[in-house]
């Protein structure tokens, strides 16, 4: 099951920011919308849009930042439970979610949307690094904090090593026991082409560069995922070349970074590759992107119509 929340989108004809939750559902090869019953009558998603949610078993997730409005920032971290799922017909299921507002819990790393936060493991407790992103008073964020998944508080690390440029819209994954940074935007809205390894020591983490070739070319607003040593970029938004992003593929052991393109021929609008989900599946090497698109003052506000399936095998057993 795959969970959607938030977000800006089209609803009864009208763009607006979404209050629903929305659930996909993969059931004997095939992928299906379920619904989402929220476990107390009051509770309700914010409407918040550019946060992140990272889940932390099996059954939960937290939510932390976003943005209501330009100037209005989510304060509140969110818990999301999955209380149970049950059939509800033939077609499909249903899942029962408890949304928590966690409200004796300011949000420690201050307000901020477009940053990421990724799991990592320092001396045997699990903490997630929120890096980046921007805010209402700062264009971009370039700080960083550890956060105690236990108690929620936020604890100092050492790290070491040259610091990174501050940058938004970037994708962090999680890798060996540290953190991949790639892309983002950075100061004066210019699009960052590095690919960062914060690497874990034995005081704490260490900011090292991944050296890729060819260059990586900037980009930001994409996704990524690790799989078999090999680093995904999906979509995007680049200003360095005529095409469109599709998948880069970069091998985390010799540096080699390969573009290979999209084929959409069989789908019936152009494909928008930024501000969209994604979700690889190991097991079938399959890449399932949800939502994408956005404003744009020529051409008007474009949205993927329904969800995409990507097959990667054939680039991954090539590459």
């Amino acid at each position: 099951m795959i969970l959607t929340t938030g977000g800006f989108g089209e609803h009864d004809g009208q763009h607006r920011r979404l209050h629903e939750l929305h659930l996909l559902i993969k059931h004997q090869g095939m992928w299906r919308a379920g619904s989402v019953h929220l476990e107390e009558p009051g509770d309700t998603w914010d409407g918040r849009l550019f946060h992140t949610m990272t889940c932390l078993s099996g059954n939960q997730a937290l939510v932390m930042g976003g943005r209501t409005s330009p100037v209005n920032p989510a304060l509140r971290m969110l818990q999301l439970r999955f209380a149970e799922s049950r059939q509800i017909s033939a077609m499909g299921r249903a899942a029962v979610v408890e949304l928590a507002v966690l409200r004796h819990v300011e949000n420690p790393t201050g307000p901020r949307w477009r940053h990421t936060a990724t799991e990592v493991r320092h001396q045997g407790q699990m903490f997630l690094f929120i890096y980046g992103g921007r805010s209402a008073v700062q264009p971009v964020l370039g700080d960083w904090h550890f956060l105690h998944l236990e108690e929620l508080s936020c604890v100092q690390i050492p790290v070491e090593g040259p610091l990174p440029v501050g940058r938004h819209s970037h994708s962090a994954c999680s890798w060996d026991g540290g953190v991949l940074l790639a892309g983002g935007l950075g100061a004066a809205e210019q699009p960052v082409g590095s690919v960062l390894f914060l690497r874990p020591t034995e005081r704490g983490f260490r900011w090292q560069t991944v050296e890729t070739q060819p260059s990586l070319l900037p980009r930001y607003s994409h996704t990524a995922h690790v799989h078999d040593g090999k680093l995904l970029l999906v979509g995007g938004v680049w200003l360095h070349s005529p095409s469109v992003p599709g998948v880069t593929v970069i091998d985390l052991a010799t540096g080699l970074c390969l573009e290979y393109q999209i084929d959409t021929v069989s789908l019936e609008w152009p494909l928008m590759l930024h501000n969209h989900s994604s979700v690889f599946l190991p097991d079938e090497k399959e890449l399932l992107l949800v939502g994408g698109g956005g404003n744009c003052f020529s051409f008007g506000t474009h949205f993927n119509q329904r969800p995409v399936c990507l097959d990667l095998g054939s680039i991954l057993a090539g590459h």
